[in-house]
């Protein structure tokens, strides 16, 4: 019924995504950068891991220190700060505990998040401003400016022709 890891797309880690691979016994200080290759932690890591891909932390797994990933994947222990820009994905046998940043958070049954949790702030899309050019960029008046002939003394009613039209003054 489930075929999770088939369909394309799909946020669960394969054997051919993971490049690096920290075995079971193995302790590491300091920074890890992974970049956009997969990383898979069965063992302990103190420090940093900064990856643009994924990072899978085994069942025998622990991470103490600071996680940014596109992508984590927790069934071992992680303690510290998490920054995620896309999923964080806590299984079953998974621990999550500090401070936490992501786009999305699955947590299956018997999982744990302890500490916060927050997405990150994305700024709100403004209404556009509407651009009023200046004045020497204004097109043209739709209407061609008028010229007033007569006040409209006398009783007679003001006389108007389009600017651009010559005319004689003294012909009326």
């Amino acid at each position: 019924m489930f075929k999770f890891g088939t369909q394309a797309g799909s946020a669960r880690p394969t054997a051919e995504s993971i490049f690096t691979l920290l075995g079971e016994g193995t302790h590491w200080q300091g920074e890890i950068h992974a970049g956009a290759n997969g990383l898979r932690v069965e063992g302990l890591v103190e420090g940093t891991i900064l990856s643009e891909g994924q990072v899978v932390v085994g069942p025998t797994g622990v991470i103490k220190g600071t996680i940014h990933a596109k992508h984590i994947t927790v069934m071992g222990r992680v303690e510290g700060i998490v920054k995620v820009s896309g999923c964080l994905e806590i299984m079953g046998t998974g621990w999550v505990e500090g401070e936490v940043e992501l786009t999305s958070l699955v947590v299956d049954e018997g999982g744990t998040l302890q500490g916060t949790c927050q997405q990150p702030v994305r700024p709100k899309q403004q209404e556009p401003v509407p651009l009023v050019p200046r004045r020497d960029e204004r097109v043209q008046d739709r209407y061609a400016p008028v010229v007033a002939v007569n006040s409209g003394t006398n009783g007679a009613p003001p006389v108007s022709y389009p600017a651009s039209q010559k005319f004689e003054r003294n012909r009326f």
